[in-house]
């Protein structure tokens, strides 16, 4: 007599006894709380700007200190934006699946992380990097991204400008832990990454601009009752005022010609997109704005570090 078979789902399954396999997905979501593109990319503008200030000589252990300590402070503000506007990830579609408004890390202990991650990075600057004014610099970039930007995005539009200077000092990090002040050529930095964020972040707020409306964030293009003009012409006019201040490191004798000609021609490429943008105001011609400025930011600061870093090293 053939014997019945034994569900499968009868069979106890043994818990796993690696204890990494079920931490993986949970660093996973730790590591989400710190947008680590985000901060990549604002650790590049620290070196940048570190280079910049500390030729013709550089302390590599400096450097690494002031990346280290800059970035654990990016880390732990990116998490606290993230336990901020949980409620809000909560109803737009691309972020409702992040770790705390999908309830897969309670608020209260991504908060600890990132208030810890911040505290740990400010005391590592204070400590590890010879001038202060490094830990002041991104004390004061922890304190307006989250305590100032983050709740602005839910009153006004124009918190997409307040957004845009915590976005802007990495570099002058780097510059003052090199140099211990702010000189010129330092603000000239901080001028291209505050114009640079403008046209950059408004193309994404078009883009998602269904999403911000649900999660009752105050974009722009979310307040702009002209079906988007607004939203176009302020694209152009602050792709102008990146061009200007992409000329501004020339005219401090803070880079050559070759950047000069690169950084005008990439400005003037961008600036073509934002004005299609402006007179087509679609999805298509957002994200054209959107990968232009990303090409344009990567662009402009190679060419800094080739025409403007390198020179004074050799």
């Amino acid at each position: 007599m053939t014997p019945l078979p034994v569900p499968s789902v009868e069979l106890p399954v043994p818990a796993p006894v690696v204890a990494t396999g079920p931490m993986r997905p949970r660093l996973s979501d730790y590591g989400e709380l710190t947008k680590p593109r985000i901060a990549t990319m604002a650790l590049v503008t620290v070196g940048v700007g570190y280079l910049m200030g500390a030729a013709p000589t550089v302390e590599w252990w400096t450097l690494f200190n002031t990346l280290l300590g800059a970035g654990l402070v990016a880390a732990g503000g990116s998490a606290l934006n993230c336990v901020w506007e949980r409620r809000a990830d909560a109803l737009m579609h691309r972020t409702r699946n992040r770790s705390v408004p999908a309830g897969r890390l309670p608020a209260s202990e991504a908060a600890a992380f990132g208030a810890s991650l911040a505290f740990v990075g400010t005391g590592y600057l204070f400590i590890a990097v010879p001038h202060w004014q490094a830990a002041a610099a991104a004390l004061a970039t922890f304190v307006l991204y989250v305590f100032v930007y983050t709740p602005l995005k839910r009153v006004s539009a124009w918190n997409t400008v307040v957004g845009a200077i915590p976005g802007a000092l990495p570099p002058v990090i780097g510059w003052c832990a090199a140099r211990g002040d702010v000189t010129v050529e330092g603000l000239a930095l901080f001028g291209i990454l505050f114009a640079w964020q403008l046209p950059h972040f408004y193309s994404i707020a078009w883009l998602h601009r269904a999403d911000y409306a649900r999660g009752g964030m105050k974009m722009l293009p979310v307040v702009d009752r002209s079906n988007g003009v607004w939203t176009g012409r302020v694209t152009v006019l602050t792709c102008v005022l990146t061009l200007a201040a992409c000329v501004v490191p020339f005219a401090v004798n803070a880079a050559g010609w070759v950047y000069l000609a690169g950084a005008v021609c990439l400005s003037m490429w961008v600036l073509a997109r934002c004005v299609r943008f402006a007179k087509v105001r679609d999805d298509a011609t957002a994200r054209g704005v959107l990968r232009g400025s990303l090409v344009h930011l990567v662009g402009v600061m190679a060419l800094l570090v080739v025409d403007g870093v390198m020179p004074k090293y050799w």
